[in-house]
């Protein structure tokens, strides 16, 4: 497996001046986990937005910190924006020891064309858009793949038990439940069309005093 590399800073500021740190263009950073202390670090936010959309928080990366020789397999665990504007506000890394098995929620990905939606005019819906999985960091897929082309009716849908991974990577999710089905398209209920008594009812209107007939 191809691993990104990412270079973060030390960093002195703390607390409730890490504004000053966002307000140039820096976001503040901690690498924490194993038998090691937690990192106060930093690195260009320019740098970790191209970065995180890569990695997600199942993907490992190679962390070096300036200074340090040698980089530490870690995996993105939190990333904090700004409720309204989105704006990158934090990022937290956990550091792993390859040699242990970790959990990890994997995105699924449907692949190929559901006859229902095709033939039937069917909507493909995806209730369940990732997977729990458990294995060593190194082997921690980037996606899971399921193909859709056997969803040719309104009755048949893929389950977890259906996610064939390969041995080494262990379905930590629910095998029961559903990741995706097509559902029938929606039917528009038919105007009902009034009968005599139902236009004398909007004349007695008219009468009373309305001057519009809504239709």
């Amino acid at each position: 497996m191809d691993v990104l590399n990412l270079k973060l800073d030390p960093r002195e500021i703390v607390g409730k001046k890490v504004k000053n740190l966002r307000q140039k263009g820096i976001i503040p950073v901690h690498v924490y986990g194993g038998n090691f202390e937690t990192l106060a670090l930093q690195a260009a936010s320019q740098l970790l937005r191209s970065i995180l959309p890569q990695v997600g928080t199942n993907v490992p990366l190679s962390v070096e910190i300036e200074g340090k020789k040698g980089g530490q397999i870690c995996f993105v665990r939190e990333v904090q924006r700004h409720p309204v504007t989105e704006e990158l506000l934090h990022v937290d890394f956990l550091r792993v020891d390859v040699s242990q098995s970790i959990e990890a929620e994997v995105p699924i990905v449907l692949v190929g064309t559901a006859p229902g939606v095709r033939e039937q005019n069917g909507t493909l819906l995806q209730p369940l858009q990732t997977i729990l999985v458990s294995s060593l960091p190194m082997d921690i897929p980037a996606s899971v793949e399921l193909d859709v082309s056997a969803l040719d009716d309104f009755e048949k849908a893929i389950y977890v038990r259906d996610v064939s991974l390969a041995a080494n990577v262990t379905v930590l999710s629910p095998p029961d439940e559903m990741v995706a089905r097509v559902v029938p398209p929606r039917i528009e209920a038919e105007e009902v069309v009034e009968g005599e008594e139902g236009i004398e009812g909007v004349e007695g209107v008219e009468d009373a005093g309305s001057s519009e007939i809504r239709e």
